[in-house]
C-alpha cells in the first residue's frame, strides 16, 4: 500500500489533453442510462465526466474516504447541477456499495492506496449487477511507488472471486487498463482467500483479456 498523497492525481486540463477519461470510458463501454461507481473520486474528475456520459437517466455514485474531498466534490456537484451524481464516504476496507447496483465500478489510479485490498474486494464483489465489471487503471510499478504490479493485481482480484475480462497497456493512462467480472465460481469464503505476497515479486507475460 502507498500513502495517499493527493486527492487530485493530475490537473484536469492535462488529463483531458491526453484524452484519459474518454479512453477509459470508451474501453469500459459507458453508455447513457448506466449506473456506475467512482471509488476514490477525489475532486471529481471522473465523476463529472461519467455524469456527462451516462446522462440524466444514469446514476453516478462518487465515493472517497477523504471527508474534505467529498465536501469539495459536493460543492462542485451542486455548482454544476449534476443531479445524477450522489456522494458517499467509504472505509479503507469497505467501499460500502449497495448490492447488485452497478454496471461498472471504477478504481482509477487509486488501487495501490487501498489499505486492505482482500477485504475491500471481497466486500465490493456483491455490488455488481449481473454482467457488471470493475475497471482498474494503475501504473506498472511497486505499490510503494504509487503503482500496482500486474501480477499482484491479478492475484488479488482472483483471490477475491473475480476474473480478468480485458487488459490494455495505454501510455495515455500512464499505465494499464484492466477490467474484471465476477468469477463463475462465485465469491470465496474469507478464510479460503489465498495470500498474494509472492505475486508482487513475480514477472508475468501480458495478461490475456478481450
Amino acid at each position: 500500500m502507498a500513502p495517499i498523497v493527493s486527492t487530485q492525481w493530475s490537473t484536469e486540463d492535462v488529463r483531458d489533453r491526453q484524452g484519459e477519461a474518454q479512453i477509459v470510458m470508451d474501453l469500459a463501454q459507458i453508455a447513457p442510462g448506466m449506473t456506475v461507481a467512482d471509488i476514490g473520486a477525489g475532486e471529481g474528475y471522473y465523476a463529472v465526466r461519467l455524469a456527462a456520459r451516462v446522462g440524466a437517466k444514469g446514476r453516478v455514485l462518487a465515493q472517497d474516504i477523504d471527508a474534505g474531498a467529498l465536501t469539495r466534490l459536493g460543492a462542485r456537484v451542486e455548482r454544476e447541477r449534476l443531479g445524477m451524481v450522489s456522494i458517499q464516504q467509504g472505509a479503507p476496507d469497505d467501499p460500502r456499495l449497495p448490492e447488485r447496483s452497478f454496471e461498472r465500478v471504477f478504481l482509477i489510479h487509486m488501487y495501490h492506496e487501498i489499505a486492505e485490498p482482500y477485504a475491500f474486494l471481497w466486500r465490493l464483489w456483491p455490488a455488481l449487477k449481473p454482467g457488471g465489471t470493475v475497471v482498474v487503471v494503475d501504473a506498472e510499478r511497486p505499490t510503494e511507488q504509487h503503482g500496482t504490479p500486474t501480477a499482484l493485481l491479478l492475484c488479488e482480484f482472483e483471490s477475491a472471486g473475480f476474473r480478468l475480462v480485458a487488459f490494455r497497456r495505454k501510455p495515455e493512462l500512464a499505465g494499464y487498463y484492466a477490467e474484471f467480472a465476477a468469477a463463475d465460481t462465485g465469491r470465496p469464503e474469507p478464510g479460503k482467500m489465498r495470500s498474494c505476497s509472492a505475486a508482487a515479486r513475480a514477472q508475468t507475460d501480458r495478461p490475456k483479456g478481450r
